[in-house]
């Protein structure tokens, strides 16, 4: 196959890295394979227009993105409905879109898979027309990705520990928003602390990713927890995958949703794929079924091939 990688230098574990001397490993491991590749390393700033030219070169069949979670969205939503695949060099902190694939979780894992692996098609999901590969939140998740913005932290871990200060300052003081959402011919109005819409139902026992990233439908989780132990409960639920058997969160699926802030509150944030955005008063998410080509491992192709 015929590669092209664009590395984010500054995205996540990359930053830490000694990207010429990873680079290097990556084209010899490549090469060695029989495959062919071109290697472009760019400032985070620079990300989204080096994914567009790699995208548009006609003699690529796969690109690959190196960067945290803000990188491989920019790159999926590139490549949504093309025929070149997307290889994930999982950077960021969860990687949970690249988890739910089975790529391993370090740079030279993920890279020795890319060596022997499968083109697969998988799902992608939308709100507005903005498409996603992991997941739309609005109310707790929004507001804790906006305290962790005004923290300091400069590296994974610290980014970790900033994660755990942000779910601690908003369960002590969460957001409630009235709501309806509309799922098939139902509508559900109630006032919540969160409302999640993932690309596909996440799995159980493990972080909140999707066990079958080509299921065909949104998962749906809305918070019913009020009390600040019952918010902490939930959030512990969530960590574990634990989402069936908790009494916090109502899950759903459907294939398209249309969600609706009856608030009074002028301006609201969502968080889609770790990136905070502008929050629409209605919002309509869909899936999009095998929209996005990605490499994974051999084996897992053909597990889910089976």
């Amino acid at each position: 196959m015929r590669f092209a990688a664009v590395l984010n230098q500054d995205g996540g574990t990359l930053r830490s890295t000694d990207i010429a001397a990873f680079s290097d490993r990556l084209r010899r491991t490549l090469e060695a394979a029989g495959h062919s590749v071109q290697i472009d390393i760019v400032a985070g700033r620079d990300i989204a227009a080096a994914l567009q030219k790699a995208i548009a070169k006609r003699n690529i069949d796969v690109v690959i993105a190196g960067g945290g979670d803000g990188t491989i969205s920019t790159a999926a939503s590139l490549l949504m409905n093309k025929k070149k695949a997307l290889a994930i060099l999982p950077a960021g902190t969860m990687n949970l879109f690249a988890r739910g694939l089975g790529i391993p979780q370090t740079l030279d894992g993920a890279l020795k898979s890319f060596a022997d692996g499968e083109v697969i098609a998988v799902d992608m999901a939308s709100a507005n027309g903005h498409p996603f590969v992991h997941q739309f939140s609005i109310g707790m998740h929004a507001r804790m990705v906006q305290l962790r913005q005004d923290m300091d932290f400069g590296s994974r871990l610290g980014k970790m520990r900033a994660s755990l200060r942000a779910a601690w300052a908003t369960i002590k003081n969460p957001p409630a928003l009235r709501v309806s959402l509309t799922i098939g011919k139902a509508e559900i109005v109630t006032r919540t602390t969160a409302i999640g819409i993932s690309n596909n139902l996440f799995g159980e026992g493990h972080l909140p990713y999707a066990d079958n990233p080509a299921g065909g439908v949104l998962g749906i989780y809305v918070g019913v927890a009020r009390r600040r132990r019952d918010l902490a409960k939930l959030l512990l639920d969530m960590l574990r995958g634990r989402w069936r058997d908790s009494a916090h969160v109502e899950i759903h699926q459907a294939d398209k949703a249309v969600l609706k802030i009856h608030s009074p509150t002028k301006k609201f944030s969502a968080v889609m794929d770790g990136e905070l955005v502008r929050l629409e008063r209605e919002t309509a998410i869909e899936i999009h079924p095998g929209a996005l080509n990605v490499l994974v491992p051999a084996r897992n192709a053909q597990a889910k091939a089976a």
